[in-house]
């Protein structure tokens, strides 16, 4: 990367564009990087809310696919347009700020572009990070967007109980592997699912479930949650959809509850699939409750209460994912939607 030249200017910021509206299942030819754009070092008069940031890293999330097609019911934030920067969660560097509550050379994490350099314009969204003694990147995940996730979908929509039967689908994946350890820790009995015989296998020794079963090998979803919950589930966590939210349904325990954070099963579809069972939301009085995360931003202190101490007592386990260079950006992310990552997805800009 060239630092400047006598404009002010910072040359070959490398980005990542979306190429076209996808339809059907994300192809890496959908986006492109380029290295054709500059962006300023020195930020315009009067930009008192513009922040310029170095970008360090960068997170793989299943809702950008969402925002990849022209008209979506996946849209709930402003989508994709083709010649665009795509934009997800990162965390960063501040290099200039024309806002008073951001300092030069603090580490934020946000909303950016997927790209070396951003210029940040809503700061309500920019989240300073306060501790420094954990890795950087956790800000992608364990301590930035995923893991805030696991937290207000776990703990605020399901309102658990010590003793109580916890299924999380996608368990292995960045935020299934925080819901699981979280309800390990309030006491319950986690059972969770995942695409691979070595993701099943984490499940059960080094994130601590007390079962796991590859729902590739399974002949009968429900068959599989009925041999894991004889009793019943009270608590599922949805990061799924589809056939094995219909699973779930048929093995719910009366007053159960369901917290619809992600359906990654449905992002690549071109015709959404039904669900057949939600009759059981009536005969069994059941809740389930869909959520955005950002409108929980206010409970992101008391999240950090809650799960520094158990990082630093070593009770939660967190594994990473890293693709190294922008270049590859495009791949890493294609790559959440055949199982290719083990933990929590991300692109490593620069380490520092």
């Amino acid at each position: 990367m060239a630092f400047g030249d006598e404009n002010g200017v910072v040359k070959r910021n490398k980005k990542v564009l979306l190429t076209k509206y996808v339809n059907g299942f994300v192809e890496e030819s959908d986006m492109e990087v380029t290295t054709n754009e500059t962006i300023l070092l020195e930020l315009p008069q009067g930009s008192n809310d513009i922040v310029l940031v170095k970008n360090l890293y960068l997170s793989c999330d299943p809702f950008m696919r969402g925002l990849m097609v022209e008209m979506s019911e996946f849209h709930y934030m402003e989508a994709f347009v083709p010649g665009s920067v795509i934009r997800g969660f990162g965390v960063s560097r501040v290099l200039k700020s024309g806002h008073p509550d951001f300092k030069e050379g603090e580490y934020v994490w946000a909303i950016t572009g997927w790209e070396e350099y951003s210029l940040i314009t809503d700061t309500e969204k920019i989240f300073k990070i306060p501790f420094t003694d954990v890795p950087l990147s956790y800000y992608t995940g364990l301590l930035g967007m995923t893991g805030f996730t696991a937290y207000v979908g776990f703990n605020e929509i399901c309102n658990p109980k010590k003793g109580e039967y916890v299924f999380v689908s996608a368990a292995s994946g960045a935020v299934g592997q925080i819901v699981g350890q979280l309800a390990k820790l309030m006491g319950c009995y986690v059972v969770g699912s995942a695409g691979s015989d070595e993701k099943v296998e984490l499940l059960k020794t080094k994130f601590g479930f007390d079962d796991a079963f590859n729902y590739k090998k399974e002949k009968s979803l429900g068959a599989a949650l009925k041999r894991c919950f004889p009793k019943g589930i009270d608590i599922y966590f949805d990061n799924v959809g589809g056939a094995m939210l219909d699973a779930a349904l048929l093995n719910m325990r009366d007053n159960g509850r369901i917290s619809a954070c992600g359906m990654i099963s449905q992002y690549n579809l071109k015709e959404l699939e039904g669900v057949h069972f939600l009759v059981k939301m009536i005969t069994k009085r059941l809740t389930m409750k869909g959520f955005l995360v950002g409108d929980y931003f206010n409970l992101y202190p008391k999240f950090l209460e809650v799960i520094m101490p158990y990082i630093k007592n070593g009770k939660i386990t967190y594994l990473e994912d890293k693709t190294e260079g922008i270049e590859n950006a495009p791949a890493a992310l294609v790559g959440l939607f055949t199982g290719k990552n083990v933990g929590k997805q991300l692109v490593v800009l620069a380490d520092e």
